[in-house]
């Protein structure tokens, strides 16, 4: 299931920034006392009594030049088209603004839960400060320190009351996929292609597809699949979407709910900072991979064009060297009738466990190939490796000391696995951990 979503909205240098980092439990957006400087990662996963929860800081989302209000306007429905829970973000330092006013009215139409959170409340003199906010109609101002760390637990708690509880139906045996890409890559048209029928509206200006849509069918061995259209936004109001870092942002809601993730290019275009960008997330998520180069067709062909662009993948996209490659064309179906069964194959190596007592005779004769490594003297030793997950297929390996498995040697024993079983389209993870 997708993970409920918290956006954190609010003028510029109200702190936005340093409580999406606080919340998210590591140093992800930029922080410097300039409005408008965050430019970084604007998306992460945070957990608080339990629960996991995506993060979105909409104030990374950049909207160019438009005016200042403007963007604030935008990113605060941004927010309301994304999140299931709000936390509105002020400054006790300057007060309730203008600004603060404009957004607290946008919010309070958005029928969300919204969790009023008056910043720089660092002393507990200034809390007598943050009653004014009571003025904006959104309820009980929470104080809270983002520099400190103060106060944050107050508004998760409350923020955790309203995630629902209702999940996502998991059908037995259907494999859920998605189609990632930067805009005019032709996810929608590949959508079209595989469906044999116009389910989605194509056009070759970038970001226009607007409706989400998920979508049920069986390939003709009798496998179901689960189709979910990464390209499809839902439009509220005049939601600003066409900004790289919306699209990403639109993209991980996807990568989170499905098991196998293709990452489409325009094999007219190339390979873009962009493609790298989003199909990192998909790769830290353990998910599926396939890499599908569209619009084949269109490209101009020497005698090794395709092999010289599977390198140029293979150079780009180093973490994705167990990701298998498909050209294809959503104009003249090429190859596509092979899509269904390439995910097939992935989702059952996502799903494939190894026993035991092979993985250790797979442990034991990759160290007799290559020793384990020493440090200062100290010898890594392997006692015993089991897998303990799969979706993706994570082993933990038992030695004694863990420091001493460098990711050197541990992608080493990956690949020793990877001879064995293939394991092609899914990451797949080694963890050392000390034998107690």
């Amino acid at each position: 299931m997708a993970n409920p979503t918290l956006a954190i909205v609010g003028r510029p240098n109200v702190g936005k920034s340093t409580i999406f980092n606080r919340i998210a439990g590591e140093r992800i957006s930029i922080v410097e006392d300039t409005p408008g400087v965050t430019r970084d990662r604007i998306y992460a996963n945070g957990e608080w009594l339990g629960r996991d929860f995506s993060i979105i800081d909409t104030g990374g989302i950049d909207l160019g030049d438009e005016p200042f209000m403007d963007q604030i306007k935008h990113q605060a429905e941004i927010a309301i088209d994304e999140a299931d829970v709000i936390i509105f973000v002020t400054s006790a330092k300057e007060g309730v603004t203008d600004a603060d006013e404009m957004v607290a009215r946008i919010l309070y139409r958005s029928n969300k839960p919204v969790i009023l959170a008056v910043n720089k409340v660092d002393n507990p003199e200034m809390r007598a400060e943050i009653y004014e906010f009571y003025s904006l109609g959104l309820g009980d101002p929470y104080p809270i320190s983002g520099s400190h760390g103060l106060g944050l637990g107050d508004v998760l708690d409350e923020a955790v009351k309203h995630f629902s509880d209702e999940m996502e139906e998991d059908d037995e045996g259907v494999i859920k996929f998605s189609l990632i890409g930067r805009p005019n890559v032709g996810k929608s048209s590949l959508i079209n292609a595989i469906l044999g029928e116009d389910r989605v509206i194509v056009s070759d200006i970038e970001g226009t597809t607007r409706d989400a849509i998920d979508t049920h069918f069986s390939s003709e061995d009798g496998q179901e699949f689960l189709m979910i259209d990464t390209a499809g936004m839902r439009k509220r109001g005049k939601v600003y979407e066409s900004t790289e870092k919306y699209s990403v942002m639109r993209a991980m809601r996807a990568i989170e709910r499905s098991d196998v993730v293709l990452m489409v290019l325009n094999g007219q275009e190339g390979i873009r900072e962009q493609d790298k960008r989003v199909a990192g997330y998909a790769h830290e998520a353990g998910k599926g991979m396939i890499i599908v180069v569209n619009k084949w067709d269109l490209v101009e062909k020497e005698t090794n064009t395709m092999r010289d662009f599977e390198a140029e993948i293979r150079e780009e996209f180093q973490y994705l060297d167990y990701a298998p490659i498909i050209f294809v064309s959503a104009v003249t179906k090429q190859r596509l009738n092979k899509l269904p069964e390439l995910i097939e194959e992935v989702s059952m190596n996502q799903n494939l466990r190894v026993p035991s007592a092979v993985l250790n005779d797979i442990i034991m004769d990759a160290v007799a190939i290559n020793p384990t490594p020493t440090d200062k003297g100290k010898r890594l030793k392997i006692f015993y490796a089991t897998q303990v997950a799969v979706k993706p297929p994570t082993f933990i390996i038992f030695v004694n000391e863990e420091e001493l498995m460098h990711f050197s040697y541990a992608r080493f024993l990956e690949n020793q696995i990877r001879k064995a079983f293939t394991f092609e389209g899914t990451p797949i993870r080694v963890i050392p951990r000390r034998r107690k």
